[in-house]
């Protein structure tokens, strides 16, 4: 006698092939699976810095097994070098965003502003990039990667300003961001603009003569010695 069975419920009768489908185990991601492990490494470098990246604590924002962080990444180096790029790829998005606006700095820099307003209010960025020059003042292998912003930055400006100029602002901009880091509220846009527009049009100072040796000084007296002088002095006030 066949026995028919229900389409609704093959899938829970054993040895069907509805069953056999639904019971086989979906197949592992393993990019998707080292993605994860990336996002959740560079968020803890951006919330607390380097120094709080462990496997375990990787694992634990990830919501992976402990095992996976070294499987996908052969060290905790490799693995933090590995989300401070993902930090400076992302840093390096929001200043694309400035570059088409850069020539125009000296004389209108409201869409510069704009941009930058926006920068030092996402709070994400602003640490992930204290995080980064952080990482490059103690470990000399992430200097380059740390500088690569500040790098393209003046590399963007230096035509439209000047190379001290550019060098200039590249500098402030650091200590804006620490500043943001530092307080519940970035500086003002009306201070980023009015410091902004006064580097840009820094003028172009030519290059200084290199000073000149002083000659020697001739026929100078010596110094008295000031304490031998006062304990004469000492020593006659003492005399009846």
């Amino acid at each position: 006698m066949v026995t028919s069975v229900d389409p609704q419920t093959a899938s829970t009768v054993p040895g069907s092939s509805a069953h056999t489908a639904t019971a086989t185990p979906r197949r592992r991601d393993p990019e998707a699976r080292r993605r994860e492990i990336l996002a959740a490494a560079a968020e803890l470098a951006a919330e607390h810095g380097v120094a709080a990246l462990t496997h375990r604590a990787i694992a634990a924002r990830a919501g992976v097994p402990l095992g996976s962080t070294t499987q996908h990444f052969a060290s905790i180096d490799e693995l933090r070098e590995a989300a401070l790029q993902q930090l400076a790829e992302e840093i390096d998005e929001s200043l694309a965003t400035i570059e088409p606006y850069v020539a125009e700095i000296a004389h209108d820099p409201t869409r510069v502003i704009d941009d930058v307003v926006t920068f030092l209010h996402d709070r994400r960025t602003v640490l992930s990039d204290i995080a980064l020059m952080t990482s490059g003042t103690t470990d000399p292998r992430l200097r380059a990667l740390a500088l690569r912003w500040n790098d393209r930055l003046i590399d963007m400006l230096t035509g439209p300003v000047g190379a001290e100029a550019a060098l200039a602002i590249s500098v402030y901009l650091d200590g804006a961001t620490i500043h943001a880091g530092l307080h519940d509220e970035p500086l003002s846009r009306e201070h980023l603009t009015r410091v902004l527009l006064a580097l840009a049009r820094l003028p172009q100072v030519p290059d200084l003569p290199d000073r000149p040796e002083l000659p020697e000084r001739t026929g100078v007296r010596d110094r008295p010695d000031l304490t031998e002088v006062s304990g004469q002095r000492r020593t006659t006030d003492r005399t009846p």
